[in-house]
């Protein structure tokens, strides 16, 4: 029976194309028959989108005296408006108790004048604008099975034309009963997918605001269906910090740019291609180099499209690169301290490059060829004291937007990195002693081992592993001491180049004084 009454209205939805109206009654039986629960074959004449497709053409096509009509059912809301040239805009709240059954919460939309002026440009007739509120976000099932703020989802169109790129945007307030304090809040749009009767919800072309503990304010440049996407985030970064941890930032990044910069150069007029160690080092300052420009780029580019999806990707294959070389150098060192006989392997160097530079290479396109939107615009929320409640911004840069792709291709990848090369410091620490109490070494060889030590710890990048102490007490020092060690890392580097450097050419001049003595010797024993 569902079944023929869905065909009988997609029947009505055909022939309202041919002059015959549509009523408000037929409209409700609709709307009553959406709200049933799925039986064996009441939807399988048509999709839920579709369901919702139907709605929309059945509004724009009723027939109603005066110039609005409103039409409830239990969890659908569906308004009508004739709208003409003269529209100076449109506010509808849920305020008024008639209009707030069953004490649901209160939301609002306000449309600008600007909603009628390409129409007018082009027709002087009267246009329809359609508002449709669900209470249940059974019709706009995505694959990440999102959580929306009440469960509600807030659409409107005007006629048959697409509005977008609204100067004055469309503004949609939520309320809620309680507060959202510890909440991660993103408005979106439904956004369908070509050639599929699914969609997705996109951040793009909303902006997030939240005047109140328990209100979102939407502000968005187009017409379409609204939700608020919510996320539990007890450790939400404060507005005031933003300032300061950009400026350490830039800094940082900028003088790591200009330190592995320098050490590349002086690798290079050195030419000690020969060396298989030193060339491990220089592969690690490339990496650096790429994800401190990457890092900049990624957060002063900030668009949606291609621009910011590529931006994202050649960040993200940096980060991975840059760890993958810390591995590599937390691997070698094993070798150099824990192998008993000289192990040769035959282009060592080759394989590692092909290690340390391929498997992040491929990683990285083949999320592009399988799932290209895990990269673009990312929304980094952060909260604001104000004295009328707490409000939201929203900070963007070009990195990765899939929560499970960034689980496990940067906070998993970055962990298996962490947890191998504490474990190598641990067990170098631990060789280092053993070799002390063996030769009882003077206190200025201890002074030189806690140098040595200290520059393990910045070689094998273990203050990466700060990124995993962000939550509670710890967030805030947290924050800063990872953007100032890890901005300042290619910094680091290079000093463990230079104190590198400055010991072998001493060790050279040691070595050039022995057999100069040596020499002199012999010399005078000849003369004897």
């Amino acid at each position: 029976m569902d079944c023929c009454r869905a065909l009988s209205f997609c029947l009505c939805l055909l022939t309202s194309h041919s002059a015959i109206a549509i009523t408000s009654t037929e409209i409700l039986r609709w709307m009553e028959y959406m709200e049933r629960p799925p039986g064996p074959l009441g939807r399988r004449a048509m999709s839920l989108v579709g369901h919702v497709q139907h709605l929309e053409q059945m509004l724009l096509n009723v027939s109603f005296h005066g110039n609005n009509l409103t039409l409830q059912k239990d969890s659908i809301h569906s308004l009508v408006f004739k709208l003409d040239c003269n529209f100076t805009g449109l506010s509808l709240s849920s305020a008024a108790p008639e209009q707030v059954p069953k004490a649901r919460a209160r939301h609002a939309m306000q449309f600008p004048a600007e909603l009628m002026w390409d129409a007018c440009r082009t027709r002087l007739t009267e246009l329809r604008l359609i508002c449709i509120y669900f209470f249940t976000p059974r019709f706009f099932q995505d694959n990440k099975n999102s959580t929306l703020l009440n469960n509600y989802v807030l659409g409107a169109q005007l006629d048959h034309t697409h509005v977008n790129n609204l100067s004055e945007p469309v503004n949609i307030s939520f309320w809620h009963n309680q507060s959202l304090e510890h909440y991660t809040l993103t408005c979106v749009f439904w956004k369908e997918e070509a050639e599929s009767s699914v969609g997705t919800w996109s951040p793009e072309g909303c902006h997030t605001e939240q005047p109140s503990p328990s209100q979102v304010l939407c502000h968005c440049k187009h017409l379409t269906y609204f939700a608020v996407l919510m996320q539990l985030s007890p450790a939400r970064l404060p507005a005031e910090l933003l300032a300061p941890l950009k400026y350490i930032s830039l800094v940082g990044c900028s003088i790591s740019i200009l330190a592995s910069l320098i050490t590349i150069l002086l690798h290079i007029h050195a030419r000690k291609q020969s060396d298989p160690i030193t060339r491990i080092h220089m592969n690690l300052h490339v990496s650096v180099l790429l994800l401190n420009v990457a890092f900049l780029l990624s957060s002063a580019l900030v668009m949606p499209g291609t621009v910011c999806t590529v931006l994202a990707a050649t960040l993200h294959f940096a980060l991975l690169s840059c760890l993958t070389w810390m591995a590599i150098e937390g691997f070698n060192l094993y070798l150099l301290l824990g192998r008993v006989y000289n192990i040769y392997i035959r282009r060592y160097v080759l394989k590692l490059c092909m290690l340390g530079w391929g498997v992040p290479a491929v990683l990285v396109l083949l999320l592009l060829a399988v799932k290209s939107s895990a990269y673009g615009p990312c929304v980094i929320p952060l909260s604001n004291s104000q004295e009328n409640g707490t409000g939201i911004q929203n900070v963007s840069m070009c990195w990765v937007c899939n929560p499970v792709v960034h689980s496990v291709l940067v906070m998993g990848y970055g962990g298996l990195v962490s947890l191998f090369n504490l474990v190598v410091l641990a067990w170098a620490l631990w060789a280092l002693h053993r070799l002390q109490a063996r030769q009882k070494a003077s206190s200025s060889q201890a002074c030189r081992d806690t140098v040595t030590v200290l520059g393990l710890t910045v070689l094998l990048g273990t203050t990466w592993a700060l990124a995993f102490f962000s939550f509670g007490a710890f967030l805030l020092p947290q924050l800063f001491l990872f953007t100032t060690f890890n901005s300042l890392y290619g910094f680091f580097l290079f000093l463990w180049f230079c104190s590198q450097r400055c010991h072998s050419q001493a060790e050279a001049k040691s070595e050039m004084e022995v057999v100069s003595s040596s020499q002199t010797v012999s010399s005078s024993q000849m003369m004897h």
